[in-house]
C-alpha cells in the first residue's frame, strides 16, 4: 500500500506540473488551426468557350486528369473571355479560360481578386481579306467592311485594340459584330472585305480560310512595333507551304501577331486545386505544337493579372514535394497535419526540457515552505527568546515536524524530508539547550 501511495504522489506531482505545458500546447495548436487550410473541395467549375474552341477542348483533356486524382471538373461553355470575366467575378466559376489582352492595364493590379496560372498556348490573330492587292498593313484596311468578332468575346475586344492603334475608330459602322463561322462565311461570298479571326492553326475555320482561292492572309510589317505597343502580344510566323506544299499554300512566310490562351482563377481557389490544374496545364499543354516548343507552355506570358503564388512556386519548383510521390488526398492530409505538428514540435521541445526542473521545483517547494517556518522559528529563538513562551516554541516546532510529516513526497525526494527532519532536531537540541540554560540560572 504505501508502494502504491508513493505511486499515486508521483502521478499528482506529474499532472500539476504537465497542466501548464498541456495548455500551453493547446494554445499553440489552435493559434495553428488559423493556418491550416480547409479540405479542397471535390469539385472546380471552369467556364471555357463555345463546344467547337480549343478553350472547351482543353478543358475536357483537363477533367479526366482531375478526376483521376478524385476532383470532378465542371465545365460551362460560354461566349467567349468576358462571359468567363464576369461568372469568375460573380463566383459562378472557379477557373476560366480567358484571351490575353482582354483585360485594360490598371496600375494596381494586385487589387484584383483574380489571378492568373499562366498562359497554355498561342492564339494567332488571323486577319483574312480579299482581292489580289497585298496589304501588310492594317491601316490599309480603312473603310473596308471588317468583321471583328460578336459582342462580348475576346475576338473583338483584340480587333478594335489593334484597329484603333491603326486610326481606324471602334465604333465605325463598317466594323461589323459577326462570328468566326458566319464571318467566313460572308468574306468568301464577297459581302465582307476582311475578318479577324483568334484560334489555333488547326481551327477547321482557319483551314477553310488558307484553302479558300481569292482570299489572302495578312502579314503583319510592322509587328515588332505591335509588340512593344502591345506586351501581350508575341510574334510568329506560318512557314511558306506549310499548308499546302503542292500549292505553295501560303505562298510566302507570313508573320502573324498572337495572343495567348491564358488560366485565370479566383485568388480563394484552394492552393492544392490550384496545383492540381497546374499539373494538368503541364500535361495537356506542354508538349510540342505548331507554333511552340515542348516545354514552352504553360508559362507566364501574359502579365495583364498578377501570377498566383501557387503558380509562380510551381514553375519555380514544380509540383509540391509530397504530391509527387503520395496519392492527392494523401498528400493533403500530410500537408495540413504538417501545419499542425510543427508548432506542436517547437513548443513541446523546449517545454519538456524546462518540465524536469519545474517538476522538481514543485516538490521542493513544499519542503521549502517547512524550511522558511523552520528558519523564523530558529531567528525568534536566536534573537528574542523568552524563557515564558518556551512550551509556545516547542508546540511551533512540533507542529512545523508534524506539517512535514504530512507532506506527499515522491519517493525520488524522500532525502528532502529526511533532512528537513534532522534540521528540525538541530532546532529543538537548541531549543532543548536554551531551556536548560535558563533553568539553571534560576537555581543559582
Amino acid at each position: 500500500m504505501e508502494r502504491l501511495r508513493a505511486r499515486l504522489v508521483a502521478v499528482r506531482y506529474l499532472l500539476a506540473t504537465a497542466w501548464p505545458i498541456v495548455l500551453i500546447t493547446a494554445i499553440g495548436l489552435v493559434v495553428a488551426y488559423q493556418f491550416v487550410e480547409p479540405e479542397p473541395p471535390r469539385s472546380m467549375t471552369i467556364s471555357t468557350g463555345s463546344e467547337a474552341g480549343a478553350y472547351f477542348a482543353y478543358a475536357q483533356r483537363y477533367a479526366p486528369l482531375l478526376a483521376a486524382k478524385g476532383i470532378t471538373l465542371e465545365i460551362m461553355t460560354s461566349a467567349g473571355s468576358l462571359e468567363n470575366l464576369a461568372r469568375l467575378d460573380k463566383d459562378e466559376a472557379d477557373i476560366a479560360f480567358v484571351q490575353g489582352g482582354i483585360l485594360p492595364p490598371t496600375d494596381d493590379p494586385e487589387s484584383s481578386h483574380l489571378r492568373s496560372l499562366g498562359s497554355v498556348s498561342y492564339e494567332p490573330v488571323w486577319v483574312f481579306y480579299r482581292g489580289p492587292r497585298r496589304i501588310t498593313r492594317l491601316h490599309q484596311l480603312a473603310g473596308q467592311r471588317i468583321a471583328v468578332g460578336e459582342e462580348g468575346s475576346g475576338i473583338r475586344g483584340l480587333a478594335l485594340q489593334l484597329l484603333a492603334a491603326n486610326e481606324i475608330p471602334p465604333d465605325s459602322p463598317k466594323l461589323l459584330a459577326m462570328g468566326s463561322l458566319d464571318a467566313a462565311e460572308a468574306l468568301q461570298q464577297g459581302r465582307i472585305d476582311a475578318v479577324f479571326i483568334v484560334a489555333a492553326q488547326e481551327a477547321p475555320v482557319v483551314q477553310v480560310l488558307l484553302r479558300s482561292p481569292g482570299l489572302q492572309l495578312l502579314s503583319f510589317s510592322q509587328a515588332d512595333a505591335y509588340l512593344r505597343l502591345f506586351p501581350f502580344l508575341s510574334k510568329i510566323v506560318l512557314p511558306r507551304g506549310v499548308v499546302n506544299l503542292v500549292s505553295d499554300v501560303p505562298p510566302r512566310d507570313t508573320v502573324l501577331l498572337a495572343t495567348t490562351a491564358n488560366v485565370v482563377v479566383r485568388d480563394d481557389l484552394h492552393p492544392a486545386l490550384a496545383n492540381l490544374v497546374l499539373q494538368a496545364m503541364t500535361e495537356v499543354n506542354g508538349k510540342s505544337g505548331f507554333f511552340q516548343h515542348a516545354g514552352e507552355f504553360p508559362a507566364y506570358k501574359d502579365q495583364s493579372l498578377v501570377l498566383s503564388d501557387d503558380a509562380g512556386r510551381y514553375y519555380k519548383s514544380g509540383p509540391p514535394f509530397l504530391q509527387r510521390y503520395l496519392p492527392f488526398w494523401l498528400a493533403v492530409l500530410v500537408e495540413r497535419l504538417f501545419v499542425m505538428a510543427l508548432p506542436l514540435v517547437m513548443l513541446s521541445l523546449p517545454l519538456l526540457k524546462f518540465a524536469p526542473a519545474l517538476y522538481s521545483w514543485r516538490v521542493r517547494s513544499r519542503i521549502f515552505r517547512c524550511y522558511g517556518d523552520l528558519k523564523f522559528l530558529e531567528n525568534d529563538l536566536r534573537n528574542h527568546y523568552q524563557p515564558a513562551r518556551h512550551d509556545e516554541y516547542v508546540r511551533r516546532l512540533d507542529g512545523i515536524e508534524d506539517d512535514a510529516y504530512s507532506r506527499n513526497i515522491p519517493l525520488g525526494y524522500t532525502d528532502l524530508l529526511y533532512t528537513l527532519r534532522e534540521h528540525i532536531n538541530l532546532v529543538r537540541d537548541k531549543l532543548r539547550h536554551l531551556g536548560t540554560t535558563h533553568d539553571k540560572d534560576n537555581h543559582a
